[in-house]
């Protein structure tokens, strides 16, 4: 009992170690990437209604019923598996993911995926999550 308490202790402090520097530091960090793969977990299904709607104000309503649902599932499909390795990996750095398109070679905590999430500025259609603010 005594030899599992210490395993979890040390486990703990090197998680600690890790996780600590990286929260107070500015930008993406694991904390960040763990809470954009719950998220893209979450809501992942969305992109087959915001796929869908895109492609309905470009192309209109029978593009949309075709091909804009199966991008969206197909992108839907693509943001579920990278949520799952970003909270499996959040506490590891991976190539290329540094946040910065201009930075290349580089390893970090940025997203894997562009946009971040799901649902971003461009693609709030009703205003739930960014709600447009009266003007005074």
């Amino acid at each position: 009992m005594r030899l599992k308490a210490a395993i979890f202790l040390a486990v703990f402090a090197v998680v600690a170690f890790l996780v600590v520097p990286s929260v107070q530091a500015e930008g993406d960090g694991p904390i960040r990437k763990l809470g954009r793969g719950i998220a893209n977990v979450g809501f992942g299904a969305l992109e087959i209604p915001i796929v869908a709607y895109d492609v309905n104000q470009e192309h209109g309503g029978i593009a949309a019923c075709t091909y804009g649902v199966l991008k969206g599932v197909a992108l839907c499909v693509a943001r579920e598996v990278v949520g799952i390795v970003e909270i499996v990996t959040f506490l590891i750095p991976l190539p290329g993911a540094t946040g910065d398109p201009h930075i290349t070679g580089e390893w970090g905590y940025g997203p894997l995926l562009k946009p971040e999430f799901v649902v971003d500025e461009d693609h709030d259609m009703y205003n739930i999550v960014y709600q447009d603010l009266p003007v005074e």
